[in-house]
């Protein structure tokens, strides 16, 4: 009774309506060569991301949200490695604020707090972007990471809508569907991924899913303003800043939201 139910076939407004949660960070980005433009069916496909076998091992990102400082060199390395243009991004930082201080004739009191996340593919167990997509461009390799096929990929946006985590977008020069793959070149190469390399306060590491969750005692892969890991069981392990740990879905706020090309009605 506790294994995860499979999600049923869906129509995208109704998967609209049920991602787009109070405080969860998504960021729905869909134009003239997304969803809106074409009709096609979506077709549900297991085959395609159910976790393979035979020794092969999932992979995941481990973060450190009490080292992280927000710097964005992870954001830049990981553009400037895969020559993406200015606003095109695999990697983006959330900085999350809420609380409040209050003076009074005893004195000061705040709640006021501040954290970062570092956010790029989950490379999940579960991840919706391949369930949806309706060619098989998005897929599992060999490497057990989540990444497009070009020669596959029509560039419907299904895949962008369909992600919690809003890690897949539409290319603007190739209209096709583009993001991160957890370096899988430089992984097949024994490297880690060029976002983790490039980290200055070692707030990153990538690797064996299992021996990423074992770098803290109680690592967690929720953590606000992301959405509830049930959705998709995302390969991301945090180590929890006490800010992060209290935090409350509702009471804080993402606080850079022109960063991340989000409207008021989006986040």
């Amino acid at each position: 009774s506790g294994a995860r139910r499979r999600p049923a076939a869906f129509g995208l407004r109704a998967r609209l309506r049920e991602a787009c949660v109070s405080g969860t960070f998504v960021m729905w980005r869909v134009g003239a060569a997304g969803v809106t433009k074409g009709r096609a069916r979506v077709r549900v496909r297991y085959n395609g991301w159910v976790r393979q076998r035979g020794g092969v091992v999932a992979r995941g990102f481990y973060f450190d949200n009490i080292r992280c400082t927000g710097c964005r060199t992870c954001v830049m390395a990981c553009a400037d490695y895969h020559g993406l243009e200015a606003g095109h991004l695999y990697r983006r930082v959330i900085d999350y604020e809420g609380g409040a201080t209050n003076a009074d004739a005893r004195g000061a009191r705040t709640t006021a707090f501040v954290y970062h996340v570092s956010l790029a593919c989950n490379h999940c167990d579960h991840p919706e972007c391949v369930h949806v997509c309706p060619t098989g461009a998005m897929h599992k390799n060999e490497l057990e990471l989540v990444c497009v096929d070009a020669d596959k990929c029509i560039g419907c946006g299904y895949c962008t809508v369909a992600c919690p985590y809003h890690a897949p977008s539409i290319d603007a020069f190739t209209r096709q569907s583009s993001k991160c793959d957890g370096c899988s070149s430089r992984v097949a190469e024994g490297k880690r991924p060029i976002c983790v390399e490039a980290c200055p306060l070692r707030a990153l590491e990538a690797g064996d899913a299992q021996e990423m969750a074992a770098l803290c005692a109680d690592a967690s892969s929720d953590i606000l303003p992301l959405p509830d890991s049930s959705y998709t069981g995302p390969h991301l392990y945090v180590r929890r800043s006490p800010a992060a740990v209290a935090a409350v879905r509702g009471e804080g706020f993402i606080a850079n939201r022109p960063e991340l090309a989000l409207t008021d009605g989006e986040g």
